[in-house]
Parts: C-alpha cells; structure tokens; sequence
C-alpha cells in the first residue's frame, strides 16, 4: 500500500525549496556585482561554489525578469536594466546623515562622548546631528556650527581626503584670516601638505588642544558608493579623559561606525 504525506506536510518543505532558491538566486547576483557587474558563467559558478549548470537555470531566470543581460558576442553575463533600477532607487535612499545617525546613539552610550555628523556646506565642514552624554562637555558647537577646515579634526577629514577645490579655497581663505600664533603652528612653506599627508596615512584625523583648548576630538571619513567624502563622524571630549590615541578605543570605535556607514552607502572598500 502506498503512503502520501500529508498537505501539511508538504508545505513546509516546499517552503524551505523556495527560500533555499532564493538564497541561492541572490548569491548568484551578489556575485555577480563583486565580479565588477559582467562575468563567464565559468567565473560565476566558482565565485558561488556550485556547478555550472546549477548556476545557469539561475541567470536563465534572472534574464527573464531582466535583472541579468547576456551579451551575444562574448556570451557573458552583466546586470540588467532592472538591476540598474534597483540600484539607483537605492542610491537615492543613500543619505549619509539618516544612515549614520545610529552610529552617534551607539557613541554616545557606549563611550559617553559628544559626537556628531558633519556634511560639507558652501561655508565648510557644517554639523547636522549632534548628541552628547548626561554628563555634556561644555563646547561652543552645535548643529549648524561650521567647523575649521584647519584646526578641527572634522575639517581635516575633509581637507585631507575630500578631492575638492572649494575645500582648499576655503582653507586657503581661512589661512589668510588666521592670527599670527595659529599659522606658525604650521609649516609655513607648505601649510596644507602635512595635515592631509597626516590624514590620509592615517584615515582618520585627532587633534588635542588644537581647535578649542582643553578639547580632543577623533573624526572619521564616511564615504558614497563612488568613494568619495560624503561626511565626517565625530566624537570629542575633554583633554585628560578623552583616549585620542589611535589605537584607542574611540578612535576604533569611531573609525568602524564610519565604516559600517559607508558600507551601507555602497562604499565597495568599507568592512561593517
């Protein structure tokens, strides 16, 4: 005599079918973008670990609902239109402010500093989001301040690592207005060369006493899906019980926020 499983049996197993599909679907199109977005299938099935064949009734689909192309001449695969669309719908929820606003909750109770985000403005580094602990250090910034491109650890970031002409112009103008003791802090015959040097060694900027006395400050870079500055992160303290070292444990902390960040922004060189 012959058994049937039960319908209530079946449906979780074609249940796990289905989701174990769809896994595997979006392993073969994540590789597929960390091969550059157009690979062989030959390349795609080692990327994934499965048999070529496998992988085929995968991208089969896929160029049915357009998400993959496959060019007629050299028969390999790439992102399709749909692809694109998916992407740049993504692109435009990518607002590096909303994205990096956990990350000053997390500084804040985890390491009780002041933290906050800052975005280039037409007149420099412009804080948009600022939280501090119970305990709040007492310093003359708040959202709308604009930071020194110069003395502050967030406009370094940007004067360091933002590729942007208006960044060295305002640098530049801020330079000329600065008094005599503040520009012989720096090399006078190449004011600008040694604090991007020290950032870009670094990848990240510190100050002590530099910008408001008695204050130390860690900033790091958050960069967009193209590699570029779209932001700093930023926490600060009072000098004495605030770790700058950069080894320390809010710069590392600093530093993996503004990672998680970027990566979340498509930065492809970001580990979270």
């Amino acid at each position: 005599m012959t058994t049937t499983a039960p319908a209530s049996a079946a449906r979780p197993r074609e249940r796990r079918q289905r989701v174990q599909a769809a896994e595997t679907g979006m392993a073969v199109l994540k590789a597929l973008a960390r091969l550059g977005g157009r690979a062989s299938l030959t390349a795609l099935a080692a990327e994934v670990d499965e048999q070529p064949a496998k992988v085929h009734r995968y991208l089969a689909s896929m160029i049915e609902a357009g998400i993959v192309a496959q060019d007629s001449g050299s028969s390999h695969y790439r992102l399709g239109p749909e692809a694109l669309y998916i992407g740049l719908a993504a692109m435009r929820q990518a607002d590096p402010i909303r994205v990096a606003e956990p990350a000053l909750i997390r500084l804040r109770e985890q390491l009780g500093v002041t933290c906050f985000i800052a975005v280039m403005g037409n007149k420099g580094p412009t804080i948009v989001r600022f939280e501090e602990p119970g305990l709040p250090v007492t310093v003359n910034v708040r959202v709308g301040s604009v930071m020194s491109l110069l003395w502050s650890a967030t406009g370094r970031v940007f004067l360091g690592l933002h590729d942007d002409a208006q960044v060295r112009r305002l640098a530049l103008e801020e330079l000329d207005g600065a008094d005599a003791a503040s520009r012989g802090a720096l090399d006078p015959a190449d004011p600008l060369g040694p604090l991007q040097r020290e950032v870009r060694a670094a990848g990240c900027s510190i100050v002590i006493d530099t910008n408001l006395k008695g204050i130390s400050a860690v900033s790091a870079p958050i960069y967009n899906h193209a590699g570029q500055v779209c932001g700093a992160l930023t926490a600060l303290g009072t000098t004495g019980g605030f770790d700058a070292r950069p080894d320390g444990p809010i710069a590392a902390a600093v530093l993996a926020e503004a990672r998680a960040a970027s990566h979340e922004l498509g930065y492809a060189s970001a580990t979270p």
